[in-house]
């Protein structure tokens, strides 16, 4: 049985498919046909096409999102910190952003992405237009631990304390023991290479370089161990069926040990231990004692209005006492 495949791939607008319908309905025009046929075509014709141009519209409102709220265009579906329903439900929202400094608010943000990591050069680049000039130091949480944040903070001369996602992990026993992770493994800058467990060299293989969602290049290199088998680290060090191969991002890699020294140094031993008494008190203040958990009004520039007004009313309650 065979079928027809269609002339080309195209993209269906709202006009082709009135077109199509009205080529049907002609075809159809003084022959006796199913009364349920006819009704499908009525509600083709009526319906179809300015479907067709809602999703559009939709389409042109999303961006680069992955989803929108028909009752909000402008915010975008995340999963909230509290969830009463307690089943990981999506609920529209905003990724608020506030940059503090003895529990006031110098500067806020509102994003249309869950993410904190692809908030921050957005988030600096307003703080820097409100204070004339970026901050000397920058203490932030592993959500904002990314190569592209350390970039840009390095090139803008920003002493960062920014944590990676697992950094108090590395602190453990069992990730220092454990051989399977990269970071355990020697690297010799001045050959270039990695030694493996049992001190086998591991040579520069290919590289690769990798784009990001936000169009950010990323440069990773690949090491291979020279002969794997019959040794006796082959189950704890990895399970490759062939000679151990690893993917290392250079740079990555340097900024982590740059921020690895700075945060356990008494600086950074310091700094860690202030930024949550500073950042979550406020967002902790602005939720619970002043009962302010969701925003009243729609819309991303209205929605700015009241998140600043909010601001405002924080660091006046502050200074007033």
């Amino acid at each position: 049985m065979g079928h027809n495949e269609p002339e080309s791939f195209e993209k269906i607008n709202a006009e082709k498919v009135s077109r199509t319908i009205e080529k049907i309905d002609q075809a159809l025009a003084g022959k006796e046909i199913d009364k349920k046929v006819k009704q499908k075509l009525n509600y083709a014709k009526k319906r179809w096409p300015e479907s067709l141009d809602q999703y559009e519209a939709y389409r042109q409102q999303l961006g680069q999102r992955n989803s929108l709220s028909k009752t909000d265009p402008d915010a975008t579906f995340m999963r909230m910190k509290e969830d009463h329903m307690l089943n990981g439900q999506l609920k529209p929202g905003y990724n608020w952003q506030i940059s503090t400094q003895n529990q006031y608010i110098l500067d806020y943000t509102l994003h249309q992405n869950a993410s904190d990591t692809t908030t921050l050069p957005v988030h600096m680049e307003s703080l820097k237009k409100t204070l004339g000039q970026l901050p000397e130091v920058l203490v932030a949480d592993a959500g904002y631990g990314s190569e592209e944040n350390y970039e840009y903070l390095e090139d803008n001369h920003v002493d960062a304390y920014v944590k990676f996602n697992y950094f108090h992990k590395e602190q453990t026993k069992k990730w220092q023991n454990n051989l399977n992770k990269v970071e355990n493994l020697y690297y010799n800058e001045e050959q270039d290479c990695f030694y493996c467990p049992m001190g086998q060299k591991m040579t520069l293989l290919r590289v690769t370089k990798e784009i990001t969602k936000n169009g950010y290049q990323q440069t990773y290199k690949h090491y291979q161990a020279q002969n794997c088998k019959g040794c006796p680290m082959h189950g704890p060090c990895h399970r490759q069926k062939s000679n151990r191969i690893i993917g290392v991002n250079p740079r990555l890699m340097r900024y982590k040990q740059m921020v690895r020294e700075k945060l356990n140094s008494d600086m950074g031993l310091q700094y860690r231990s202030q930024r949550p008494a500073d950042v979550e008190t406020v967002f902790g203040d602005i939720k619970y004692n002043r009962h302010f958990k969701r925003f009243l009004l729609r819309g991303l520039e209205k929605t700015e209005i009241e998140a600043g007004l909010i601001s405002l009313a924080h660091n006046l309650r502050k200074m007033a006492n």
